[in-house]
């Protein structure tokens, strides 16, 4: 089929990765320009507008974000991962984050491109990410060479089961800081309320739900129709960003905004995770490591909020709640307590492939 006159046509791969959707590319495939990459990235997904009508977006934070993915030249990498969150309401491009959860497609596609050689019964995948500088390793599940999606792993917030994706976070330290308590604070004041900046995996500010006046076991619904809520949450993470040695926020994701909660349902924590202007659906990976190994830092806003471990042994096992169940970390830990490695169990789907048409005055400035 030729391709219609004045479009582009880019080779791309729609991919559920744990509970976000978005377009997975090859790098190659992709202009080398950030800014015309950018740009591409912006028409593709349809901002901007609310609902993205123009392109594949899904007018949501969660369904707004790409995946770049191409072979590393790194020893200790199979590939490199590059996620963008696309701006609904705006042409605008984060790189600054990662995404736990598109992640988790990274493996599945790495292999299928060609990129990956599959093993039979298992293939582990190294993945540097782009954005955080951070090894991840992901093991997939693949009998006789090929790639399994089936399976009887779920996940909450998508719906029915399907195969495991083993995510194993190597060195997720201080990913956009300087470290995992970038102020060298466990906890501080801000504008008269108790948080704490924290960057494991993401940077986060965290709060306990009851100093900005909710339960913190609230529906992301009603949380994103409250705009004194939002406001609040958006002033504070300004000056925390700043804090945190990332200047300007105002423009970007990051930190990511935690409002914490004791327990209800058996768990270690609640978690009510804005992304940060809505509240998530359920829960980021990456901010659920950040919040896992805050709430086994003593001092910290989610040491005090957490269930206490039932023993030595089971201190690594962290239950995150969130509004669509809760999702389990594993910590392991090295010999000073610091967290050596931290893993998670996610799903993914490859939904349709083919190529993705834009306008070719993309291409221009």
């Amino acid at each position: 089929m030729s391709t219609p006159a004045g479009s582009l046509k880019i080779p791309c791969v729609l991919m559920r990765g744990g509970t976000s959707r978005g377009p997975y590319f090859l790098a190659s495939d992709l202009p080398a320009d950030p800014a015309a990459r950018d740009r591409v990235l912006v028409a593709a997904m349809g901002s901007p507008h609310a609902l993205q009508v123009d392109g594949i977006g899904g007018g949501h934070a969660l369904t707004s974000k790409v995946a770049i993915v191409s072979r590393s030249q790194r020893a200790d990498a199979d590939v490199d991962y590059l996620f963008a969150q696309v701006a609904i309401d705006r042409a605008f491009v984060d790189t600054s984050p990662n995404c736990g959860n598109m992640l988790s497609g990274v493996g599945p596609f790495a292999i299928e491109s060609g990129l990956v050689a599959a093993q039979d019964g298992e293939t582990t995948v190294r993945i540097f990410n782009r954005n955080t500088k951070a090894l991840v390793e992901a093991t997939i599940r693949t009998p006789g060479g090929v790639v399994q999606y089936d399976g009887e792993a779920a996940i909450d917030g998508v719906p029915g089961t399907a195969a495991p994706i083993r995510l194993v976070f190597l060195d997720a330290v201080g990913s956009k800081t300087s470290g995992l308590l970038p102020t060298g604070q466990t906890s501080e004041i801000i504008d008269g309320v108790r948080v704490t900046l924290a960057d494991y995996a993401m940077p986060m500010m965290l709060v306990a739900a009851a100093d900005l006046g909710i339960a913190g076991d609230e529906t992301a619904e009603v949380l994103d129709a409250d705009t004194a809520l939002l406001a609040r949450i958006q002033a504070l993470r300004l000056e925390a960003g700043r804090r945190m040695g990332l200047g300007d926020v105002s423009k970007l994701v990051i930190p990511k905004v935690g409002l914490l909660s004791a327990p209800r349902r058996g768990g270690t924590i609640t978690s009510r995770y804005f992304v940060p202007d809505r509240c998530h659906k359920s829960h980021a990976v990456t901010g659920a490591l950040c919040v896992a190994v805050a709430s086994r830092t003593p001092g910290t806003v989610a040491y005090d909020l957490a269930a206490s471990p039932a023993s030595e042994a089971t201190r690594g096992a962290v239950a995150i709640e969130h509004p669509s169940g809760r999702i389990d970390i594993d910590l392991v830990f090295a010999a000073d307590g610091s967290v050596a490695r931290a893993g998670v169990i996610r799903t993914a789907r490859r939904i349709f492939e083919g190529n993705l048409l834009v306008p070719a005055a993309t291409l221009a400035a």
